[in-house]
């Protein structure tokens, strides 16, 4: 096939979160591979493809925006080829289609294909549909297993951030949270076999890697049984520590559960690789809102296990994330949130607005009763809160010195380069997931370095290399 695709031009536009940013990372790798020209504008495209997210109901009108956009450029280039992947691709399937734009859909369990899509979209001057019909069914083993071979095969090429790599641990969610379109749009929850994840780090790590992050929906459900062994996240993360190279783990999106939390947490402090920090969403801190979004968990329940973790992992930094009118959330039920973000003390959490979505419990059995304005007041104030609590926990940090593993240079720098022998403002990452910026040489991108603290905001810690590295 690569020489029938040589040296066609593809960009590749990427919404949603990071699984989404995972795959697209993997298609990109496979179509360079394939004999495709990746590059970044729409000038010279002869291919675009849109990688989809359907959690929020923004994040989908971005991608009908631009593919509006699209439709404009193709009356004067008809030759382009549009293809839209990922999850609104599943779910919208041949509505999406429709749109006079859009060539090829593709869902996600669909993209080992997507590159003799693009060939039969060329060839046969044809639209070309590729989802999965029964999503909540496990998929057919030959599906699976070109799956897992389009991860293994594709997982070490994202070169977005020097010296960092995401690794799928898991496909899929069963949790089943009123309002979420995960399960509908990436299928059950399954496990990929702990060899071909260490398998794909050790990879990794030969290619330079020093920090893996590993990815689920919820990741710390992973559990994969084997004969007589049943493996959880902790295997998977004790192992991967044990890899040569490979010096920071993270792991995210975690779902409140007792089950392995003991064990997964307690490798923090037995390991410097495991890095102290717990994305764990609350979603509401009123018990109503908890019960109608299905979460399976009571306010002060979640509090507690935030209290564990800080028991066995003392320095631990903790994120949140927040969904504030949903319906049925009144004045109370909003308070009973800012006291649960209060007690929490997160380092930072995310808050959205709920927005419907099509297909969920919730868009099915629930009227959407909080209007706009107070869905906006209650996140602005929701912010409000946090933003103090991180001012605060920032401002521990003043004067610190601290390991940082740097990403490169940063998209809007605002530090005087004049005044660091005219290096650029590179951004880098705290253990604990802390954003920092200094003044230092490009080629520090992918390493890690020691700097100390010298100013705080809410969000940014200010740094300067230390003398030792200068």
């Amino acid at each position: 096939m690569k020489s029938e695709i040589c040296n066609l031009k593809l960009v590749i536009k990427s919404f949603g979160c990071q699984m989404n940013k995972l795959d697209t990372a993997l298609v990109a790798s496979s179509l360079a591979r394939a004999g495709f020209d990746l590059i970044d504008g729409l000038k010279e495209a002869d291919v675009v493809l849109i990688n989809t997210c359907s959690v929020r109901d923004h994040a989908e009108q971005r991608v009908i925006s631009h593919l509006g956009h699209l439709k404009h450029i193709k009356e004067s280039r008809p030759d382009l080829i549009v293809g839209v992947i990922g999850c609104m691709a599943q779910r919208l399937g041949d509505k999406l289609l429709e749109h006079e734009a859009v060539n090829i859909v593709c869902g996600p369990a669909q993209i080992p294909q997507i590159a003799n899509l693009i060939k039969e979209a060329i060839e046969k001057n044809k639209k070309e549909l590729a989802i999965t019909e029964q999503i909540r069914k496990p998929a057919p083993q030959p599906d699976s297993d070109a799956l897992e071979e389009f991860e293994s095969a594709y997982g070490i090429d994202d070169k977005a951030i020097p010296g960092q790599a995401f690794v799928r641990v898991m496909r899929g969610c069963d949790k089943f949270c009123t309002y979420c379109i995960v399960p509908y749009v990436r299928g059950p929850e399954v496990s990929r076999p702990p060899e071909a994840i260490i398998d794909q780090i050790k990879r990794l790590a030969d290619a330079g890697i020093k920090q893996v992050t590993l990815l689920g929906q919820a990741v710390n459900c992973y559990e994969y049984k084997a004969a007589e062994k049943t493996y959880s996240l902790a295997d998977i993360l004790a192992n991967a520590a044990d890899i040569e190279g490979i010096e920071w783990i993270k792991f995210v999106t975690n779902y409140p559960t007792e089950k392995y939390f003991d064990q997964i947490l307690q490798l923090m402090p037995d390991s410097p690789k495991v890095c102290p920090y717990l994305h764990m969403p609350a979603q509401s801190g009123s018990d109503k809102i908890l019960r109608a979004m299905n979460r399976r968990y009571t306010a002060q329940w979640y509090l507690d296990l935030l209290d564990k973790a800080r028991s066995i992992v003392p320095d631990i930094a903790i994120a949140g994330d927040f969904i504030v009118g949903f319906p049925g959330e009144t004045d109370d039920d909003f308070q009973a949130t800012v006291e649960l973000i209060k007690k929490a003390r997160y380092k930072n959490c995310f808050v959205f607005k709920y927005s419907p979505r099509p297909g969920t419990t919730a868009d099915k059995r629930l009227q959407d009763t909080v209007p706009p304005d107070v869905k906006q007041a209650r996140n602005i104030e929701l912010l409000a809160v946090q933003e103090k609590i991180s001012e605060e926990l920032s401002r521990e940090f003043l004067g610190k010195t601290v390991k940082v593993l740097v990403e490169g240079p940063s998209k809007k720098p605002h530090l005087n380069a004049a005044e660091s022998n005219n290096n650029p403002q590179l951004v880098a990452r705290t253990a604990t997931d802390h954003i920092v910026v200094f003044n230092a040489p490009e080629s520090l991108a992918g390493r890690f370095a020691t700097v100390r603290i010298t100013k705080t905001t809410p969000l940014t810690l200010f740094a300067k290399l230390t003398e030792s590295q200068e």
